[in-house]
């Protein structure tokens, strides 16, 4: 994604997969002299030029583990550990944010993901596996549920719910399975677009995307992870389409649970590493840099001789972002959003606009 073209030891470790330099065929666009942007990521560059992209690099979750169930439960708990917590970090930041009834935090798939899984209720949206009900019959289970306690207002919510979403999202049209193939994050991001930018919608949500597990065949400009970088670019740059004025004050981070192996593999592609890198993008972003402690590429340089190694903390890039755009103290970030994470370093620099 962020290939350091200028690291001398970049193309050694990488041999064929490795990005050319900017100005060689299949080459990256220069963000700053040292790193690149992959090639099929060139519709990110108007936003990188524009300031509202905000690349971060040698950045890791602070568990070190090659597993992807913990690492993923690390980076949605907010914890040091896996299964520390039972909710997730951005259900207890809905704690600070929500006000009234209405529920400002949202799901985009068939899963609630676990960063979003707490006591504070939040809504979901996914296309629908069955034909819809009529309204007659809601009517009816309306009344026989309207005494029920726990049944009468989640089928009244639920009610709500599809009234405004009918309205926002008519002409989305999705079949159900895999949501979190790459094929289907433009779609995805467009109904999260449309539902964010709405009055009454939701101030927060999660969209998810697979298939970054690139044991072979990973590719270079083109091939597996060039499409799959496409894709994610494709999705990225619908958001600030559908949400219109509300993009001044948007904060997107994309994220992931850990990186690849420096070094190719004899299967031509790479296996589960440590640091990785991460976009930050919106309107309120304070962009047009590259974040990045670089800890290097060379042999003494990289983490269990094998990974780029981690200079920042995933959850210290979370922290800056919840306390200077969503104005959450210091002190409740590092005890109550995330426990015990005093010493989360961040990676340099100012994050969002003044």
């Amino acid at each position: 994604m962020l290939p350091p073209y200028a690291d001398v030891n970049y193309p050694t470790l990488r041999k064929e997969l490795a990005i050319a330099p900017p100005g060689k065929t299949g080459g990256a666009f220069n963000l700053d002299g040292r790193f690149g942007l992959h090639p099929a990521l060139k519709p990110l560059m108007t936003y990188y030029q524009r300031e509202e992209l905000l690349p971060v690099h040698a950045i890791a979750v602070p568990q070190r583990t090659r597993s992807h169930f913990d690492a993923q439960d690390v980076l949605e708990n907010g914890a040091t550990r896996a299964h520390e917590t039972p909710d997730g970090w951005l259900n207890r930041t809905l704690r600070f944010l929500q006000t009234g009834d209405s529920r400002i935090g949202l799901a985009v798939g068939y899963d609630l993901p676990p960063v979003l899984r707490g006591e504070v209720p939040v809504a979901s949206w996914a296309p629908a596996r069955l034909p819809q009900s009529s309204d007659s019959l809601l009517d009816k289970l309306s009344y026989l549920y309207s005494s029920d306690s726990h049944l009468g207002p989640a089928l009244q919510e639920g009610r709500r719910a599809q009234m405004m979403t009918g309205k926002l999202l008519g002409d989305i049209k999705m079949k159900g399975g895999n949501l979190r193939r790459p094929g289907r994050f433009k779609t995805l991001a467009e109904a999260a677009g449309r539902l964010l930018a709405a009055q009454e919608g939701p101030r927060v949500a999660v969209l998810e995307m697979g298939g970054w597990d690139t044991h072979l065949n990973q590719g270079n400009h083109e091939g597996r992870l060039a499409r799959n970088l496409s894709q994610l670019a494709q999705g990225l740059i619908v958001l600030p389409e559908y949400l219109g004025t509300a993009w001044r004050n948007t904060v997107i981070l994309a994220v992931t649970e850990f990186g690849r192996t420096a070094r190719m593999n004899g299967s031509r592609g790479t296996d589960h590493g440590t640091a990785s890198a991460a976009f930050l993008m919106g309107g309120a972003v304070a962009g047009g840099r590259v974040a990045s402690r670089w800890p290097g590429l060379s042999d003494d340089s990289l983490f269990q001789e094998r990974d780029l190694a981690p200079t920042s903390d995933m959850r210290g890039l979370f922290k800056a972002v919840l306390r200077d755009h969503m104005s959450i103290d210091l002190e409740t970030l590092d005890s109550e959003i995330f426990p015990n994470s005093a010493y989360a370093k961040a990676p340099p620099g100012k994050f969002i606009r003044s």
